[in-house]
């Protein structure tokens, strides 16, 4: 069997026949001979609990400040809500999965990344037996962005960092779905490979900015930690989910 890691965004919460379409692939994966492990973020879900309990949040130099007094609902946002509704829609369509969080079975190794950012963690690959066990039984671990430090602390961990961690654990492949079909040139059309150069010059002229510019340089970073190309794709597109399946070059493949 080989595995595939695959990452989704909070946005995918808000879609449920997004979820469902999604889980039906990983099952037909699991048909061709892969076992998908997942890991997600929910950045949405994360805002609306902050906000319905009178929490703001706050950027330092562009990143999420994390304060502790907010870790307990932002673990409840990703590990709690985010997390089992994947696990029921996963259910729900004859799969067999299981909830995790990064801090379960010694998975990764999680420190504070930088004070000024509160409880944000950075995590580094640890023991995959958990998964490796969970795998061999057939089973799909779903794996939230929320890690502990050797203190107990709880850590709130970027999930694309988490997810290029669990593909360093497990060595095997990234694919970051998201609601976008992959990268768009300037004339809106799908950049089937993207290398560093490319991305270079497409970032010095403005094609890629904002959300695909911090799309790009993780799927980057991701692609030089696994020392392998990742896919950027999306669950949105039936057809792109079937090419997964069937192997063919969907989305853009991101260079290392």
């Amino acid at each position: 069997m080989k595995t595939m890691v695959i990452k989704v965004g909070g946005a995918l919460l808000e879609c449920d026949k997004g979820m469902v379409r999604l889980f039906d692939t990983l099952i037909q994966l699991q048909h061709k001979g892969w076992q998908p492990v997942l890991v997600h973020g929910g950045g949405v879900l994360v805002e609306q609990q902050l906000s319905a309990n009178g929490m703001t949040t706050t950027k330092h130099q562009g990143l999420r400040v994390t304060p502790e007094e907010q870790m307990p609902i932002v673990a409840g946002a990703l590990a709690g809500i985010a997390n089992t509704k994947l696990v029921a829609a996963a259910k729900q369509v004859g799969l067999v999965p299981v909830g995790l969080t990064l801090a379960d079975g010694n998975l990764v190794q999680a420190q504070v990344q930088d004070p000024e950012l509160g409880c944000v963690g950075q995590v580094t690959a640890n023991q995959p037996q958990l998964l490796q066990q969970l795998l061999s039984l057939g089973m799909l671990p779903i794996i939230s962005s929320v890690a502990a430090d050797a203190q107990g602390q709880l850590l709130n961990v970027n999930a694309d960092q988490a997810a290029t961690v669990i593909c360093q654990l497990l060595k095997a492949p990234l694919t970051l779905l998201s609601d976008v079909s992959g990268v768009l040139d300037g004339k809106g059309q799908l950049i089937p490979e993207l290398t560093p150069e490319l991305a270079q010059s497409l970032v010095k002229s403005g094609v890629i900015d904002g959300g695909m510019k911090v799309k790009v340089e993780a799927a980057q970073a991701a692609a030089r930690a696994i020392d392998n190309r990742v896919l950027v794709a999306s669950w949105r597109y039936p057809e792109q989910l079937a090419g997964l399946i069937e192997g063919h070059s969907v989305g853009t493949q991101v260079y290392p």
